[in-house]
């Protein structure tokens, strides 16, 4: 697999070595919808597919309805990954017989606008040195790029509208020879229904593994 990397205002110039794109080893079962281009139809397909794997006695009245409610979860996610300058959304699928579990993870572009010249040694040292409400960072490498590593809880809280607490785990590195652009890969779980059982602690074992897979692309 080699999800489409797609940075705004993509290189020109002729024989560049700056990367265009990324790929990465997805676990089993688990799906990609692209956030650039080609979303609906990749929800469209993972809708249908999740339906063909539903059990032999699934009432049929209520396969319609199954698949309205799951096309309205997926189209969500998706636009709400958008609206955050992501480029894939990556979920679990259910193969026969196995449960989707609560977890999912984005990769996403961001841009320093600074007006100028950004230095990623600072930035990183900033962030390392400061971290924020949500938790600290540390140093992180992910295919040669030194960026930073932060996983937290996050969510939840006495108000009704409050969010489900989720185990959260955020990469963030440089692109190589590119220091204005930079990729953030996001990952979110529920859990079991805590986001310190010991599902979660898989869970964010499985994707620190993906993430030691991640590799840029120059084609």
């Amino acid at each position: 697999m080699s999800p489409d990397l797609a940075f705004h205002g993509a290189v020109e110039a002729a024989g560049t070595d700056l990367p265009n794109g990324y790929s990465l080893v997805l676990p089993p079962a688990w799906v990609r919808i692209p956030l650039r281009r080609g979303t609906e139809q990749a929800v469209l397909e993972l809708a249908d597919r999740a339906c063909k794997q539903l059990p032999g006695d699934f009432p049929r009245d209520k396969v319609t309805p199954y698949r309205m409610e799951l096309l309205r979860r997926l189209r969500k996610g998706a636009k709400e990954a958008q609206s955050g300058s992501g480029l894939d959304l990556y979920l679990p699928g259910a193969g026969s017989g196995a449960s989707i579990v609560a977890a999912s993870f984005i990769v996403a572009e961001m841009r320093m606008n600074g007006g100028g010249e950004v230095d990623p040694v600072e930035v990183l040292a900033r962030l390392v040195g400061e971290g924020d409400r949500t938790g600290p960072f540390e140093v992180a490498v992910v295919d040669g790029s030194v960026g930073v590593r932060r996983e937290a809880i996050a969510g939840g809280g006495a108000a009704v509208e409050a969010e489900l607490p989720s185990r959260r785990v955020d990469y963030i590195v440089p692109v190589p020879e590119d220091p204005d652009r930079w990729l953030a890969v996001s990952f979110s779980t529920l859990g079991g229904g805590d986001p310190s059982d010991e599902l979660a602690d898989v869970l964010v074992e499985l994707f620190d593994a993906v993430v030691t897979t991640f590799r840029w692309s120059r084609t």
